[in-house]
């Protein structure tokens, strides 16, 4: 992957739809590992202004990492304040944050 690409992931819903996603970032917090993703429309823009926030699963060498839901309200605020500090380091600033982080119900 050169500089200028992005990295995508793709999310398969609970009623079959997919929904490519942009990967903003991958950090660690509490000594778990979580990944932000910016869902895309047709056009390869986020119309939507979501941000998806999931638990990053490692499930070894061989296979692809997992994402799993953030269910508890505590688990998910410590997971938005992190995000929201790396945003601030990049340079986005301050943005409402219950605007922006959805929960999504990937499998």
């Amino acid at each position: 992957m050169n500089e200028n690409e992005s990295l995508t992931v793709t999310l398969t819903l609970d009623n079959d739809e997919e929904l490519e996603c942009s990967v903003l970032t991958i950090f660690d917090t509490d000594e778990k590992r979580y990944i932000a993703l910016l869902p895309l429309d047709d056009s390869g823009e986020n119309s939507s202004g979501q941000i998806y926030l999931y638990r990053l699963i490692d499930r070894g060498e061989d296979e692809e990492p997992g994402l799993e839901n953030i269910l508890d309200d505590n688990e998910f605020a410590r997971v938005s304040e992190a995000f929201n500090e790396w945003m601030e380091e990049e340079d986005f600033g301050d943005i409402d944050l219950d605007e922006l982080y959805a929960l999504d119900d990937a499998e």
